[in-house]
Order: C-alpha cells, then sequence, then structure tokens
C-alpha cells in the first residue's frame, strides 16, 4: 500500500538494532502502553553497539534478556512531507516502509502518513 506522509519524520538513532532470529538482545524499558506507540520494548545488542525499539510480539523475554523470534530492524525511515513511500508491513502504530525508488527502507509511525487512495 502507497502512503503520504503528512508530517515530515527524521530517526535520532545512527546505530539502529540489526539482529537474526536466535539473537539474544539486553531488555530495557517499554514503551507506554496509552500512547501512540504501544507493545515496543527498547533492546541493546549484547556487544553495546546497536539498540533501538523493538516490537514484544517477536521477543522472548528471559529475566534481562530476550530472544529474538524473527529477523528484525529498528531502522526508522527518514522522510520529508508530501513524499510518497511504500509500506508493506503495520505494527503497534508503526508501518514498515520503503522509499518508491527503492534507496532505503524503515519505520514509520503510522500517524504521519496517510494511505494513498487506490483508483
Amino acid at each position: 500500500m502507497e502512503y503520504e506522509i503528512i508530517e515530515e519524520h527524521k530517526s535520532n538513532n545512527t546505530t539502529p538494532l540489526i539482529i537474526r532470529k536466535g539473537a539474544r538482545v539486553k531488555v530495557g524499558r517499554r514503551s507506554d502502553g496509552d500512547g501512540s506507540s504501544p507493545n515496543w520494548i527498547y533492546c541493546y545488542s549484547l556487544d553495546a553497539i546497536s539498540e533501538g525499539w523493538t516490537p514484544d510480539q517477536i521477543i522472548h523475554i528471559e529475566s534481562e534478556y530476550g530472544v529474538v523470534l524473527e529477523d528484525y530492524s529498528a531502522k526508522e525511515l527518514g522522510v520529508e512531507k508530501e513524499e510518497i513511500v511504500q509500506g508493506s508491513i503495520e505494527l503497534n502504530g508503526w508501518v514498515w516502509c520503503s522509499k518508491l525508488n527503492g534507496s532505503e527502507e524503515g519505520w514509520l509511525p503510522k500517524e504521519k502518513m496517510i494511505a494513498v487512495p487506490v483508483l
């Protein structure tokens, strides 16, 4: 599905968590369940090089650590207002999107975009 960006989005995470199924991560704080992005857990790679918000649906938590149940990237996509992107996966108020030219992909908050009607 295509979306039009209604508000600019920039990521401030320069080292997003990119992990493979079965990897262990250190579990941090949880997102506010009442906010616009519930069910996210902030995780850190065990080497402390990368970090990012991770959907709690894909983590099996064991104390202060978790095991990731599928490949995952916490990369956010930087976009400008009125840009059009292609969305593929929607999860917990965010959508995995790619730029139409295929140059970049990452997560965008759904509240910053609207679906483009199919004609």
